[in-house]
């Protein structure tokens, strides 16, 4: 588990990031296939819990982008602070590109199901 390593905090802060991030990416994944304002439910929470952080980083967002990459260059945000701002704030000079603990842990979950000894 991640606390073992991390303090709560961070590991808590860490998953809300991670969780939006994968949303953004998740709801770009989806406008492959589905507009917008589909009636499928998953496009629906999908967008409604993506539209904030999309108005909230509107001012930076480059208005040449095509609305598919959008949640694409918000979810990149998200990655560059959990990647290079979390460690600096936390005195690490680095962590690694596999130490994210949301990741980790998934990643673990799944070695435990699915992998050998």
């Amino acid at each position: 588990m991640s606390t073992d390593i991390f303090p709560l905090w961070l590991v808590l802060l860490d998953y809300l990031l991670g969780a939006v991030m994968w949303t953004l990416i998740g709801r770009s994944a989806m406008n492959l296939f589905l507009p917008e304002d589909s009636e499928f439910f998953f496009m629906k929470i999908f967008v409604r819990m993506t539209n904030p952080f999309l108005r909230i980083f509107s001012p930076i967002t480059p208005k040449f982008l095509i609305p598919l990459l959008v949640p694409l260059y918000v979810a990149w945000f998200f990655y560059i602070f959990r990647f290079y701002a979390m460690p600096y704030l936390l005195g690490y000079s680095v962590m690694g590109m596999l130490s994210f603990p949301l990741e980790s842990d998934i990643a673990r979950w799944l070695y435990a199901i699915f992998g050998g000894s």
